[in-house]
């Protein structure tokens, strides 16, 4: 028995040939939205364009691509454009335009396209919660975060950080971490960063402790807290434990040793992160020449600068800043200056460099000079620049200029002083025998005057030998700290200068009731590849007696010298 066999068309049906049509304008469309969008990310945004207007199918995806490439590449206006130009928009093109007024803190336009949404998501809030954070504004964040329906694990955050970065804002932000539903490795990260920014330590090494699973940043963020304390020891023992360390960790460990005078260590740290394949960055080389100029390491600064030639950061505004310090603490003034005269552009960090290199130096002419440079090109001083100033007046004795200038920065520039400021204008007038005038100062200063300030008026009362100023002085110095060696030496001076030999044995007992020892002084040097250290009092240094002998003969030379020009004058 024969079956017969059914013939089987192999020609698509209608229904195939739509489908198949269909299917491969998809495929087509989601290639050029792919192109778009790699296109933006290489920076060809007129390439991405051009593809976009040939595009003839274009889907929400592919305007949306359009409008994000924009924004993205620096361009909001023609963002904006083209969003007011959309046949369609969906949520992801509201958030897209919302992001882009962000990212270019237009934070009111923001709110304005946040408002015209017609349907929010989490997405949405997030975007405008973040963009009023970090533009300050954060009670109307707290505002959006309180009315938004289901807050997740990055509302929360983005508040906390809000509230960390406030003032007198780290305590809401600690109870909005405590009440969080969920955390994420971010919240923890955020939230212990936000404590050491604020000074919390131990607070912050406790919510460490509890993290879950550390990760890099927070472990960068403690390292941070124990360098700020002078814990450089326990932050070098964290930063042995973090096991894929980026170039944050490194710097911030190799800026830790070299702001706590740990310069060779700094130093040592960078040659090790060489060596494993970590290419550096700009932090990098303004801590090592941070490094360089705590130990005025001078041939290791000019290694570190044909390194920034090297890696071509000679051009970057931070580390030309850093090597103008660096040369200035190292002694080379000259160089200093012609370092700052290869800025193209200096800002009001560059200028306040050069202006406190001169300052250091006792130049203050040259200081001047660029502090009246600085205003004719342009740019506004602010608090540092007149502390540099007024530490370089200082140190020349100019009491009247001092004035000026301190006159100057309050009703001309309208720059609150600080306690520094006052220690300059105090100490000038104290030096110069004006005690009372000092005095009187301090008395009409708008706060409550610290130790600093009190200390330079105790040293114009050592050099004039005032008694009673100067016991005034002490007494206040005591009672902010009771520990402070130099005050009891000092008061012990005044009155053994006036013959007050009860009171100096009077001092002394006090000193030593309270447990207070006079600190010893060090100093340091480089010699070819070796560095020398001396402490007052320890004899133990390889050399001490052919260095006695060369002081004795630098001294009695010295004296030779200043009796000669006394002849001769």
């Amino acid at each position: 028995m024969h079956t017969s066999l059914v013939p089987i068309s192999l020609k698509p049906s209608p229904f195939h040939r739509h489908s198949f049509r269909l299917f491969s304008a998809q495929q087509h469309v989601y290639r050029i939205n792919l192109t778009i969008t790699s296109l933006s990310r290489a920076g060809n945004i007129n390439a991405a364009r051009h593809l976009f207007d040939k595009t003839s199918t274009k889907d929400i995806v592919t305007w949306n691509s359009m409008l994000t490439a924009y924004w993205q590449n620096g361009l909001l206006q023609h963002s904006k454009s083209l969003f007011q130009s959309m046949p369609h928009k969906n949520v992801v093109s509201w958030n897209s335009i919302i992001t882009a007024c962000v990212q270019n803190n237009n934070i009111n336009d923001a709110f304005k396209y946040f408002t015209a949404m017609p349907e929010k998501n989490a997405a949405s809030y997030n975007a405008m919660i973040s963009g009023f954070v970090k533009n300050g504004h954060v009670e109307q964040a707290q505002k959006l975060f309180e009315e938004m329906p289901r807050p997740n694990v990055v509302s929360y955050t983005v508040m906390i950080d809000g509230y960390a970065k406030m003032e007198n804002g780290i305590k809401r932000a600690k109870a909005l971490f405590d009440a969080m539903p969920f955390r994420n490795e971010v919240s923890w990260t955020v939230m212990i960063s936000g404590l050491v920014e604020n000074g919390l330590y131990e607070e912050a090494w406790e919510l460490f402790v509890k993290m879950p699973q550390k990760n890099v940043v927070a472990c960068t963020a403690m390292i941070t807290g124990f360098c700020k304390q002078g814990k450089v020891d326990e932050a070098w023992n964290l930063f042995q434990q973090i096991s894929c360390r980026d170039i944050a960790s490194w710097n911030i460990m190799i800026t830790g040793y070299a702001q706590n005078g740990r310069g060779e260590e700094a130093l040592n740290l960078f040659s090790q992160m060489v060596r494993t394949g970590m290419q550096p960055d700009d932090l990098t080389f303004v801590s090592l020449f941070t490094a360089c100029a705590s130990l005025a390491l001078l041939e290791e600064g000019r290694q570190t600068n044909a390194l920034v030639v090297k890696h071509g950061f000679d051009s970057d505004l931070s580390v030309s800043n850093a090597l103008v310090t660096m040369y200035s603490k190292c002694g080379e003034i000259v160089k200093s200056e012609l370092a700052f005269g290869q800025i193209s552009h200096p800002d009001i960090v560059s200028w306040n460099t050069i202006i406190a290199a001169f300052a250091q130096h006792g130049l203050y002419d040259r200081s001047r000079y660029y502090f009246d440079h600085m205003v004719t090109v342009g740019v506004t001083p602010d608090g540092i620049t007149f502390l540099n100033l007024l530490s370089a007046c200082c140190r020349a004795g100019k009491v009247d200029e001092t004035v000026y200038l301190f006159n100057l920065m309050v009703h001309n520039y309208g720059i609150p002083p600080r306690s520094e400021h006052y220690s300059c204008i105090i100490d000038v007038m104290s030096r110069a025998g004006q005690l009372q005038r000092a005095c009187q100062l301090i008395q009409e200063m708008p706060f409550k005057a610290d130790s600093s300030i009190w200390s330079a008026l105790l040293v114009g009362c050592n050099i004039h030998s005032n008694v009673q100023l100067g016991e005034l002085a002490a007494r206040n110095i005591l009672n902010l700290d009771p520990y402070n060696s130099g005050a009891y030496v000092m008061l012990s001076n005044i009155y053994a200068a006036a013959g007050k030999w009860k009171d100096v044995n009077r001092v002394r007992v006090l000193m030593k009731e309270q447990g207070v020892k006079k600190q010893r002084a060090y100093s340091w040097m480089q010699i070819g590849n070796k560095l020398h250290c001396f402490v007052g009092g320890d004899p133990s240094h390889p050399n001490i007696d052919d260095i006695h002998v060369a002081l004795r003969r630098i001294t009695l030379h010295m004296k030779v010298k200043g009796n000669f020009e006394e002849a001769v004058s």
